[in-house]
């Protein structure tokens, strides 16, 4: 069963010189296939994300401008991450709830997936999700 130990703090390769900085995510970065890629922006003052667990799907986040916090819980324990560097990406496993808050003016948060977009793989009421964990103990 996967729980708030299992989400991990990867960091990025970065390469600095005097042009700026260049950042890449190549083979064993992370530990997925990536299948899907996608971005968040123009979140309004006051927005929200997420508010889901996968059954399946992996998911690496970056916050590639500006700023967020990503609530995560595995239904017993509850943890919150802010992500502000484009060098850091916060890996969530599947069976991990997660909701995203607090988003800065012009933040982008980038999205690497193992899975393309099924909705059957999402669990999106917590009560539920919390339930399905229960369930699996």
């Amino acid at each position: 069963m996967t729980t708030i130990i299992d989400v991990q703090i990867i960091d990025i390769t970065k390469v600095h010189d005097t042009r700026g900085n260049l950042s890449v995510i190549q083979g064993e970065a992370i530990p997925f296939e990536m299948k899907r890629v996608y971005y968040l922006y123009d979140i309004p003052s006051g927005g929200r994300r997420g508010g889901h667990s996968h059954k399946n799907c992996q998911e690496l986040l970056v916050a590639l401008s500006g700023s967020f916090d990503v609530i995560l819980s595995d239904g017993h324990e509850q943890k919150t991450v802010t992500l502000n560097k484009p060098n850091v990406g916060l890996l969530i496993p599947n069976g991990i709830w997660r909701e995203l808050e607090n988003f800065s003016s012009g933040s982008v948060c980038l999205v690497l997936a193992s899975a393309i977009f099924e909705e059957e793989d999402y669990i999106r009421n917590f009560e539920e999700y919390r339930l399905s964990k229960n369930r699996s103990s």
